[in-house]
C-alpha cells in the first residue's frame, strides 16, 4: 500500500460516493472518461511519490536560507516543482487552449490531496501560484492577463497573496498599506507585509504578487480596499521580465512546520519606486481576493486531511508490524509478543483516526464537486444551489480537518509510543505541520464567526435550510437499511439541534450580537460534527450496497472498515454535540464577563 494514500479509499470517494463518471455527459468533460481520470491520478500518484515525497524530510531539516541577499532551497524542491508543472499539474482544470487539461475540480482536488500528502510545503509554491492565477483571469485586464497569465499557468512565473501585515494581522480592515496613483495608470505601492508564503526565491523567472492596499481618500475599513499585481522584476507588453521592482525581501521567518515554504516579511517601496497594477475596480479588491481566499480555505483544509491520512497510515503500518505486550487475558510472559494492532486501545485510536480523515477527505471533495456544479450544473438553480452549499461550508471544510485531522496526527504519535516523538518517525513531523492549518487562512474564531453570523443566517438561512434537505434525503435512504436506520435517527436529531440553536442565536442577534457570537466556536464544532456525520452515513450507504456485490476479500474487507468507522463516528463523536447546543443555547457569558485583569 501507498504511504501517502490508501487508493482504494480515494477511487472510494471520486468514483462510488461522488460519481465523477457522470460528470463526462457535461459538454465540457465530454472528451473524458472513468479511464483519463484514472489515468490523471496514476499520474499524480507517480510524481508525488516519486518526487515530492522522498525530500519531504529534507527539506523540513534543511529549511531556506537568506544568503548573499538571495533565498537558497534545497535543489529537490526545484525538481519536484518542474516535473510538477511538466505534466499539466498547474492547470488541470484550466480551458484546453489555456494549455489545460479541462478536468472536474473533483479530479483535480483528488489528484492536488495526493501532493498535498507527499509534501504540502513543495506544493504550496504551486498551489498559491493557481489561486494567483485564478484571480488574474477573472478580475485582471487584458493586459495583465497578456504579461502574466500564460506564465503563471506555465510555471515559468509563480504568484502570491499579500495580504497580512504586522499591526494588523488578521483584521484585514487595519490594513495601511498605500496605493497612489502614478498618473499613468499605474501605482506606487509603500508598506510592509508578514507571513507571505512563497514570497521570495530563485526558483522561477518571476514572482508575481497580489497586494492589498488603500487608496488615498479610500472608504475605511475593508470596503476601502484594493488590489494590485506587484510583480518582482517588471514584465514588458510581451511578459518578458526586466528590471527589478522595488520589493526588497525583509527576512524569513521560521515556523514550526512548513519549514520548507518560504515564509517571508516583505517590504514594498523602500526607495518609492514600487510600482503595481489596479486588479479590478477600486475599493474592491478584497471582493477579488474572496475568490483566491475561499480556494484557499478548502486548499487549506484538504492539506489538514492529507497530513492527518498520512499519519494514520503511518501509525497503521507501525500498529501492525510491532510487537508489544500481549492480550490482558494471557498472563504468560513466556507467550510471543503480539501486534500493537491487536490491542483494544490501539484499534481505538485507529478508528478514530479513520474516522476523521477518512470523513473530512470524503467533506472536503464534495466541496471539490460543488465546485463542479455550480460552474457545469445543467441548470441555472442547480448552479445557484451549489454556490449556496459551497458558502456555507467552506468554513467547515477549512476549519473542522484542522482541528480533528490534528488529533488524528496527535493519536499516531501516541500509537508509536517513545518512537512518536523522535525524528527518526515521521509522524511528529506531520504534527509540526499540520499544526500550522488552524492558523493559515483565518483562525478556528474567524470561520466561526463567518459561519454562525454569516452563513447561516444569510438570505434568512436559505442555504441552512438547502443543506438540510441534502442531510433528509441521505436519512431517508438510511432509514431504508435495517442496519444503518439508528444512524440515520440520529443524524436527524443531530440535524433538528443544529436548525434549533440557530433559531434560538438568530433571536438573540436582534437582541444582543456580542452574546449571540460570544460562543461561536462551539457552534463551528458541532455543526462540523453533524456535517461530517452525514458525509460517513452517505459512505456508509454506498458501502453497503458495495458489500453485496463484493466478490473479493480485499472488497469485503474494505467496506466492512467502512461500516464500522461510520458507527465509530454515529456512537462516539456525534454524541459530543448534546451538550455543546445545551450550552450555546445557554448564552454563557463566561467569556463575556471575565475581566482582562482577573487573568
Amino acid at each position: 500500500m501507498s504511504d501517502i494514500i490508501n487508493r482504494r479509499d480515494l477511487d472510494f470517494q471520486v468514483f462510488e460516493v461522488l460519481e465523477a463518471d457522470g460528470l463526462t455527459a457535461r459538454p465540457r468533460y465530454s472528451d473524458h472518461s472513468r479511464e483519463t481520470f484514472g489515468a490523471a491520478l496514476d499520474t499524480a500518484h507517480a510524481i508525488a511519490s516519486e518526487k515530492f515525497a522522498p525530500h519531504n524530510r529534507e527539506s523540513d531539516e534543511h529549511e531556506p536560507t537568506f544568503v548573499d541577499g538571495k533565498v537558497k532551497i534545497i535543489p529537490a524542491v526545484k525538481e519536484a516543482l518542474e516535473a510538477y508543472c511538466a505534466a499539466g499539474m498547474m492547470s488541470p482544470t484550466k480551458d484546453y487552449d489555456l494549455g489545460g487539461m479541462q478536468l472536474p475540480v473533483l479530479v483535480a482536488q483528488a489528484a492536488s490531496a495526493m501532493f498535498k500528502s507527499a509534501n504540502g510545503p513543495t506544493l504550496s509554491y504551486v498551489g498559491l501560484t493557481s489561486g494567483n492565477a485564478n484571480v488574474i483571469q477573472n478580475f485582471g485586464t487584458e493586459r495583465q492577463k497578456k504579461k502574466y497569465l500564460a506564465s503563471l499557468l506555465s510555471g515559468r512565473f509563480f504568484g502570491t497573496m499579500a495580504l497580512t501585515e504586522p499591526q494588523a494581522g488578521s483584521s484585514l480592515s487595519d490594513l495601511t498599506t498605500s496605493a497612489t496613483p502614478n498618473g499613468d495608470g499605474t501605482y506606487a505601492i509603500k508598506g510592509n507585509k508578514i507571513f507571505i508564503s512563497g514570497g521570495d526565491h530563485e526558483m522561477t523567472e518571476n514572482i508575481v504578487h497580489l497586494v492589498l492596499a488603500r487608496i488615498p481618500g479610500a472608504p475605511p475599513g475593508v470596503k476601502g480596499i484594493s488590489l494590485f499585481t506587484v510583480p518582482k522584476y517588471h514584465v514588458d507588453e510581451n511578459g518578458q521580465v526586466g528590471e527589478r521592482n522595488d520589493v526588497a525581501l525583509a527576512g524569513l521567518i521560521h515556523k514550526m512546520g512548513w519549514r520548507g515554504t518560504t515564509s517571508t516579511m516583505l517590504s514594498f517601496g523602500e526607495k518609492g519606486q514600487c510600482v503595481g497594477e489596479l486588479v479590478g475596480e477600486e475599493h474592491k479588491g478584497l471582493a477579488c481576493m474572496f475568490q483566491m481566499m475561499n480556494e484557499a480555505r478548502i486548499g487549506v483544509g484538504m492539506g489538514a486531511v492529507m497530513y492527518g491520512y498520512r499519519g494514520y497510515l503511518a501509525s497503521l503500518a507501525y500498529a501492525r508490524d510491532r510487537p508489544q505486550g500481549r492480550k490482558p487475558g494471557n498472563k504468560n510472559p513466556q507467550d510471543p509478543q503480539v501486534p500493537l494492532v491487536e490491542h483494544a486501545d490501539i484499534r481505538r485510536m485507529l478508528l478514530a483516526q479513520k474516522a476523521y480523515v477518512e470523513g473530512a477527505l470524503s467533506l472536503g471533495l464534495y466541496a471539490a464537486r460543488l465546485v463542479d456544479d455550480q460552474r457545469t450544473g445543467e441548470t441555472e438553480q442547480q448552479r445557484a444551489e451549489a454556490g449556496l452549499l459551497l458558502d456555507l461550508l467552506t468554513p467547515i471544510v477549512k476549519s473542522w480537518p484542522s482541528q480533528w485531522c490534528l488529533e488524528a496526527n496527535s493519536l499516531a504519535i501516541q500509537i508509536h509510543g517513545g518512537y512518536g516523538y523522535t525524528r527518526e518517525y515521521p509522524v511528529e513531523q506531520y504534527y509540526r505541520d499540520n499544526r500550522l492549518n488552524m492558523i493559515h487562512e483565518g483562525t478556528h474564531g474567524i470561520q466561526a464567526l463567518d459561519l454562525l453570523h454569516r452563513k447561516v443566517m444569510m438570505g434568512k438561512g436559505a442555504a441552512l435550510e438547502l443543506f438540510g434537505r441534502e442531510v433528509q434525503r441521505t436519512v431517508a435512504e438510511a432509514q431504508g437499511s435495517e442496519g444503518l436506520r439508528p444512524h440515520a435517527d440520529a443524524l436527524a436529531a443531530a440535524w433538528a439541534d443544529v436548525v434549533e440553536t440557530v433559531r434560538q442565536v438568530g433571536a438573540m442577534l436582534a437582541q444582543d450580537t456580542d452574546r449571540a457570537l460570544a460562543n461561536a466556536t462551539v457552534f463551528l464544532e458541532a455543526f462540523g460534527h453533524t456535517v461530517i456525520a452525514w458525509t460517513w452515513l452517505r459512505q456508509a450507504l454506498v458501502a453497503a450496497r458495495g458489500l453485496q456485490g463484493a466478490t473479493h476479500d480485499d472488497d469485503r474487507d474494505f467496506y466492512l472498515g467502512k461500516l464500522r468507522a461510520c458507527q465509530w463516528f454515529f456512537r462516539w463523536e456525534l454524541p459530543r454535540n448534546g451538550p455543546q447546543h445545551a450550552l450555546l443555547r445557554s448564552f454563557d457569558d463566561s467569556t463575556l464577563t471575565m475581566s482582562p485583569s482577573w487573568f
